[in-house]
Formats: structure tokens, C-alpha cells, sequence
């Protein structure tokens, strides 16, 4: 088994909402070390949600799409005796938030002709109504881990 990792980057609270969890998708976001345009594109987005679904709080509407993409299960690649096999394991909750907030940029970066902010908020808005490839995204790894439940003896560490 491996050790625990005793020294995991505590990431401080952004500027603007205070929150952790906007921070880390800000740090998400940013490509090529240019943070304040990632910020940009996150507060953008924000407003953008705000705008659009009449809310108060747009870090509700991001919390609950967070919440609809996070994975519960996925499976790892094992090797047992010459042969691999994609065994089901439960996600761990630092990884869950991180898969479940990568799943949302990458569905976002992958729409053409708008600019970032708004295909973000796009995607954050279905993922709140479980719509939108983010859920999509997880409904396979689930699909998946499910289908090779006959494996899940072989995960003993």
C-alpha cells in the first residue's frame, strides 16, 4: 500500500466569492501559468450565470453542477496474472472534486465559436439541470465500473 501524501497544496480562497472550491477552479482553468485571465474567465462566467438563471448566487448553481459530475465510482487499469483488467474502485473525495471540475472545462473548451466565459457558463448551467457532457462524462465511468463489477475482488489494496 502506499504512504499518505503528508504535504497536499493547500489552496487559499479566492478574492471575490472567498470560497476554496472557486480558487481551485480558477487554478483549473488557468493554462500557462496566466491566472489573471483564468480569473477573468471564471468571474465572467460567474456573472454570465447570475445573468441567465436569475440568481443571487451563481456559486450554488456551480456547487450543484459540481455535485451532478462528480464520479462516485471509476475503474483502474490491474494486472493479474498476464492479463488486465479494468477493476471498479470508489473515487476518493480530493480526486472526485478534481474529475468532476476538469470534466466541465474540458466539456466547455471542446465547444467552438463563443467566447470561453460563456461556453463555461453553458456548461456549468446544464451540468446544474444534469444535462451537458460533464454528466455525460460521468454516466460512462459509472456505466463502465458497473459493467466490470465481476472484477471488483481483484481491488485488494
Amino acid at each position: 500500500m502506499r504512504r499518505p501524501v503528508k504535504n497536499r497544496n493547500i489552496v487559499k480562497p479566492d478574492r471575490v466569492y472567498n470560497a476554496d472550491h472557486i480558487a481551485k477552479f480558477i487554478n483549473y482553468v488557468m493554462w500557462s501559468g496566466k491566472k489573471e485571465t483564468a480569473r477573468k474567465v471564471v468571474y465572467n462566467a460567474l456573472d454570465i450565470i447570475k445573468e441567465k438563471e436569475k440568481v443571487k448566487d451563481p456559486l450554488e448553481v456551480l456547487g450543484t453542477a459540481l455535485k451532478n459530475t462528480a464520479p462516485n465510482m471509476e475503474v483502474r487499469s490491474r494486472r493479474v496474472g498476464g492479463a488486465n483488467y479494468q477493476v471498479p474502485v470508489e473515487v476518493r473525495p480530493a480526486r472526485r472534486s478534481m474529475l468532476s471540475m476538469k470534466w466541465i472545462i474540458n466539456a466547455a473548451r471542446a465547444k467552438k465559436g463563443r467566447p470561453v466565459a460563456e461556453k463555461l457558463a453553458d456548461e456549468i448551467i446544464l451540468a446544474s439541470k444534469n444535462e451537458g457532457e460533464a454528466v455525460k462524462k460521468r454516466e460512462n465511468t459509472h456505466k463502465m465500473a458497473e459493467a466490470n463489477k465481476a472484477f471488483a475482488h481483484f481491488s485488494w489494496n
